[in-house]
């Protein structure tokens, strides 16, 4: 019998803003061989215990990244995850600004769709994930990676300790405070940039300009509503979430899910829908 569970944590202290959500997972006899990860505005950071992560560009790609510990950079494309019948293990989704001290690089710098995590973090990337395996307890894992936060804070120095320009930093508030729907000239004259030089030093820190980063941001939003759609119907249709998440209507809904992830919101409704009421898929973590 398929068993879905997952255990989710509260960010806090001096790091939790570069934690969106940090979820524990634990899933046992699962059916459905594939998973698609939708894009997002956060890198995704993955610490698997038992079975490594397997990462395509598409469903049959001959070439898949395999690793334990797995970082999903910013993409404007679904990724195509190989599900084992058992899989357990910890994922964060990481705020783009603080790639800076804990990946030592900025955002922008990496590039795919996945990447094995030793490759980026060297050795605490083994060190984190022996000591989630060292406990069952969901507390003491959370703990290692807060752990990991603060050792990576605290030894950053040079660019990667480097804030980002003040104009990305309030460009992206301003982005997520209209849930995606800003429009790019009103930004530009917010931070007193051209919208040339705007979008240059978004694509510096982040590698997409601003247009792209409110389609991720206002697509996220879309997804969450979805998703609580699944879970509560009562909470309205396809055609409500458009207008809430600020598309022109359910077609150009229909339309964007599809550009961005490769299928339909129902599509992916019914790929997902078990992880979906067991609680998953919240705060741009699955």
């Amino acid at each position: 019998m398929t068993s879905t569970d997952f255990v989710r944590a509260d960010p806090r202290g001096p790091y939790a803003g570069a934690v969106v959500s940090l979820v524990g997972y634990r899933q046992r006899d699962i059916e459905q061989r594939l998973h698609r990860g939708l894009p997002s505005p956060y890198l995704t950071f993955v610490v698997s215990l038992d079975n490594p992560v397997v990462v395509g560009e598409r469903e049959d790609d001959p070439e898949p990244v395999s690793a334990y510990g797995m970082l999903g950079p910013l993409a404007a494309r679904p990724a195509f995850i190989d599900q084992p019948s058992a899989q357990e293990g910890v994922q964060l989704a990481i705020h783009p600004f603080a790639s800076r001290w804990l990946f030592g690089v900025p955002a922008s710098r990496l590039t795919g769709l996945a990447l094995d995590v030793r490759d980026v973090l060297g050795a605490p990337a083994d060190a984190l994930r022996a000591r989630i395996g060292d406990t069952d307890d969901w507390g003491q894992r959370f703990a290692a990676v807060s752990g990991l936060l603060a050792e990576r804070a605290r030894t950053a120095s040079g660019a990667a300790a480097a804030r980002p320009r003040p104009e990305v930093v309030e460009g992206w508030r301003w982005i997520v405070a209209r849930g995606g729907n800003g429009r790019i000239d009103d930004l530009a004259a917010h931070v007193a940039l051209s919208p040339r030089r705007l979008r240059t030093v978004f694509v510096d820190e982040l590698g997409f300009g601003p247009k792209v980063l409110s389609r991720l941001v206002r697509f996220e939003r879309a997804v969450a509503m979805v998703r609580d759609q699944t879970v509560a119907p009562e909470t309205g249709s396809l055609s409500d979430v458009a207008a809430r998440a600020g598309y022109a209507d359910h077609a150009h809904l229909v339309h964007e899910f599809r550009t961005l992830s490769g299928t339909t919101p129902t599509g992916w409704v019914e790929e997902e829908r078990r992880n979906l009421q067991a609680g998953g898929h919240r705060n741009g973590a699955s």
